[in-house]
């Protein structure tokens, strides 16, 4: 059975494929600069307080089980994407 790829994951194995990869020359360097970034971006140093109402906040506490993340990260990871630009908005 092959697996149903996602357009992201679509891309990344089109690149691949074409041979658009190349080695990095100093693996533990470079992994230990990604740490670095990791590490500053996932810090969570501030805190946020927002009134919302009940309806909204049962409705994310569900897609956070649903997710399988407490209801707070779910939000954090939502605040992330909103602004790296990686949350889309669908309109109906």
């Amino acid at each position: 059975m092959k697996a149903k790829l996602t357009k992201e994951e679509q891309e990344i194995l089109n690149s691949f494929e074409k041979g658009k990869w190349v080695p990095v020359k100093n693996l533990s360097k470079r992994k230990a600069e990604l740490i670095r970034y990791a590490r500053n971006t996932l810090r969570k140093d501030k805190r946020l307080n927002i009134r919302i109402s009940e309806r909204d906040l049962t409705e994310l506490q569900k897609k956070a089980i649903h997710e399988g993340l407490p209801y707070q990260t779910y939000v954090s990871s939502i605040i992330h994407k909103f602004v790296a630009g990686k949350l889309i908005e669908v309109r109906n």
